[in-house]
């Protein structure tokens, strides 16, 4: 994990650091699952940010304005929000069409997240199939 990422990990209180650090191995697990190539991760706008060739920026974040959730963010013109929506809507809460919302005390959302940063990192591919493919 690059210095700067690890450092605004520690940042935050340590169940925000633990779903935090679980979805960025969920990232590189999905990457490596699926050969989508080296993932870049970096700060964008102070939040760890995610992304392989082809496919379309992941943030997350904790913030201490909603000290209960962890957010992870898609680009907001991109269809991605609107198919989590319509494939797990139930299984989370969504912040318009930008954010999947996540419970600190969550921690049933592993299968369905990882098929969303799926749909992230192969977004290009995936973006003329309805419901991108899913």
């Amino acid at each position: 994990m690059k210095p700067e990422i690890e450092a605004k990990f520690a940042t935050c209180p340590v169940e925000a650091q633990k779903q935090l650090k679980n979805i960025r191995r969920l990232v590189f697990s999905v990457a490596e699952e699926n050969g989508l190539g080296m993932v870049e991760e970096t700060l964008k706008w102070g939040e760890p940010s995610y992304l392989v060739t082809g496919g379309s920026t992941i943030r997350m974040d904790w913030k201490a304005n909603d000290p209960g959730v962890i957010k992870v963010y898609f680009h907001c013109q991109t269809s991605l929000i609107e198919t989590f929506k319509e494939i797990y809507r139930d299984e989370f809460v969504y912040e318009g069409k930008r954010a999947i919302v996540i419970p600190l005390s969550a921690s049933n959302w592993s299968r369905p997240l990882r098929h969303c940063l799926q749909m992230a990192l192969q977004y290009h591919s995936l973006k003329h199939l309805p419901l991108l493919g899913a």
